[in-house]
């Protein structure tokens, strides 16, 4: 009591920790319990838009629809990573999907089975991405962009030529996905495949913005030299980004090819990464709950576009390139509305 008397910055200090060392707990508690609860609103928003496409399309087409929306969302995330969070520039998505399908296809093929295949057609996708990042050493911005371009049209082109391969262009039977005696061929049993691989690679990604790396990412993106000024090499930054980028497209790829059951070059054209990266965009780059809204976008579109024609008068109808007008317009109405993705306004 003397001693605090004599001393009342002790006591104020003192105070001031315990106040400190009291207030941890509730706010860590508070932080858990508001993660929770978006998640659970989250998972709550897309069970109601599941039953509702079940009520409306039919069981079997709405979960059909559900696996491409799910493996996209996968495809996204490696956009999202290498574009949203290290803020490089990815012209060649596709490529990396198309490396993973083709890997899986030709390890089933072997006789490997398909739930160990397709860590290595994950492999096989980080691989590519790897040989994409290369020249970021020596280019940057649009010219790093075109680069990927450039590699995306190295891969379409070796597809087609290896024939003795990968059979060119007249592409390839993909059994369907087994484990064990189990098979998927079914709508459900694939949209049940693809949510679960999801909901891994949502959850490991969501670790890795959260670590070192996840930073490093961050703080390449905001400004290069500062980034090295604080001893962040950004070439193993982006070296890093485009390799978990890469195995992410590359394990969408190796399920799309069970999906879909033939894969071909021409399936995993400009058009396609195109696509990836619009999807990117539409959600919003910066979020990974934005590459499964933007899947949804890019994959609910078609569908709708075939309705909208169907409505129309009879020259609008047959109006050639239609789906691709419409498109390009909601895309653009979607940027110009919501500039920060569909997830960044939720």
């Amino acid at each position: 009591w003397q001693r605090a008397m004599t001393d009342p910055g002790r006591v104020s200090s003192c105070t001031a920790s315990s106040r400190t060392k009291s207030t941890r707990v509730p706010v860590a508690r508070a932080g858990n319990a508001g993660h929770w609860r978006r998640h659970g609103r989250a998972l709550a928003t897309w069970g109601v838009l599941m039953m509702a496409a079940v009520a409306w399309l039919g069981a079997e087409f709405a979960f059909g629809q559900a696996t491409l929306v799910a493996t996209y969302t996968i495809a996204g995330l490696g956009v999202t990573i290498i574009v949203g969070q290290a803020g490089q520039i990815v012209l060649g998505q596709g490529a990396f999907v198309a490396l993973g399908a083709y890997a899986q296809a030709l390890l089933v093929h072997a006789g490997v089975p398909a739930l160990a295949a397709l860590p290595l057609a994950a492999a096989v996708g980080a691989l590519g991405g790897a040989l994409a990042s290369l020249p970021a050493g020596r280019l940057g911005g649009l010219y790093f962009g075109m680069s990927t371009l450039a590699f995306a049209l190295i891969v379409e082109e070796g597809l087609v030529r290896w024939e003795s391969l990968t059979q060119g262009a007249a592409g390839m039977l993909v059994p369907a996905f087994a484990v064990g005696g189990w098979r998927a061929d079914t709508p459900l049993a694939q949209a049940g495949v693809s949510i679960v691989a999801v909901l891994v690679a949502l959850g490991l990604c969501a670790r890795l913005l959260r670590s070192r790396v996840g930073r490093a990412w961050n703080a390449v993106r905001e400004d290069e030299v500062a980034a090295d000024a604080c001893g962040i090499a950004p070439a193993v930054a982006k070296l890093r980004a485009f390799v978990v980028g890469g195995s992410l497209s590359g394990l969408a790829g190796g399920l799309y090819a069970h999906w879909i059951g033939f894969i071909s070059p021409e399936q995993f054209g400009l058009v396609f990464s195109f696509e990836l990266l619009m999807l990117a965009f539409i959600g919003g780059a910066r979020q990974l709950a934005g590459a499964a809204w933007g899947a949804l976008v890019v994959v609910a579109m078609p569908q709708a576009i075939a309705v909208l024609r169907d409505t129309l008068p009879g020259d609008w109808a047959r109006a050639a390139g239609l789906e691709l007008v419409l498109f390009g317009a909601v895309i653009v109405a979607v940027i110009l509305l919501r500039p920060q993705g569909l997830a960044r306004a939720r």
